[in-house]
């Protein structure tokens, strides 16, 4: 997301997050998010459930990292930015921070597991991020569902596979469909997976379908804006979108 121009909206301003009909708030998310990164941090990872999971799904937790993040509390920084910190009576350097920061991990690989192996119930994603894991993590797992769907679209299982290992410890050891699939999440999938694909074709802009058929022009005046050939190569692609998009 860029940040706003001068005499543009607003930071605050509604932004398109997911897809078109989908109006995000960064900001009013945001809060949400750290709320269930820090139940996460603080709570969730000491859980007996919560850790038999991720042992079974093959994924450490952050205390059991080589450089382990314990909680969302203060933690000591680097030895020297340390004692850089120390020289200066405690305060922070210029561009740097003081001797008390506040932890953060990334939650997307916990997400992406869960779907990938199935286990992404709304009571498993509440015992990972807390009561607002909705409002919190609740749209990155949407979107890690659909990108789970692309992912089996575009390749084979091996190659799936291997794009949700995350090192040579921690590799998924089993993938399954997507649970609980349902047609709206289907139909936007489809929608978004067309719209890749005539990004694939570079038919954006003036070139995207919808503008062609809004302006009515249709195939025929798309197969002979001098482009033919390239066109011919791409037909099986162009029906692809008609059937996904339809």
């Amino acid at each position: 997301m860029a940040f706003p121009q001068p005499g543009g909206p607003t930071f605050r301003h509604a932004q398109s997050f997911a897809d078109a009909q989908s109006q995000f708030d960064i900001l009013e998310w945001h809060p949400y998010f750290m709320s269930c990164m820090r139940y996460f941090l603080d709570h969730a990872q000491y859980h007996g459930p919560v850790q038999a999971l991720a042992g079974f799904i093959n994924i450490r937790l952050p205390f059991q990292k080589p450089n382990p993040v314990l909680s969302s509390q203060t933690v000591r920084p680097p030895p020297e930015l340390e004692a850089s910190c120390r020289g200066t009576g405690g305060k922070a350097p210029v561009g740097g921070y003081g001797l008390q920061s506040y932890a953060s991990v990334n939650l997307i690989p916990y997400i992406r597991r869960l779907v990938a192996t199935g286990y992404d119930f709304p009571g498993v994603l509440h015992g990972f991020f807390g009561d607002d894991w909705e409002a919190g993590v609740g749209q990155l797992h949407e979107n890690e569902r659909r990108n789970y769907l692309f992912a089996a679209k575009s390749s084979n299982w091996l190659k799936v596979k291997a794009a949700y290992d995350m090192n040579e410890e921690e590799t998924i050891p089993f993938l399954k469909p997507l649970r609980d699939a349902t047609e709206r999440e289907i139909v936007m999938a489809e929608r978004s997976w067309s719209e890749w694909l005539a990004m694939q074709d570079w038919m954006l802009g003036p070139r995207a379908p919808e503008m062609q058929q809004a302006n009515g022009n249709g195939n025929s005046n798309g197969n002979g804006n001098g482009n033919g050939n390239g066109n011919n190569v791409n037909g099986g692609r162009m029906q692809g979108i008609k059937r996904e998009g339809d």
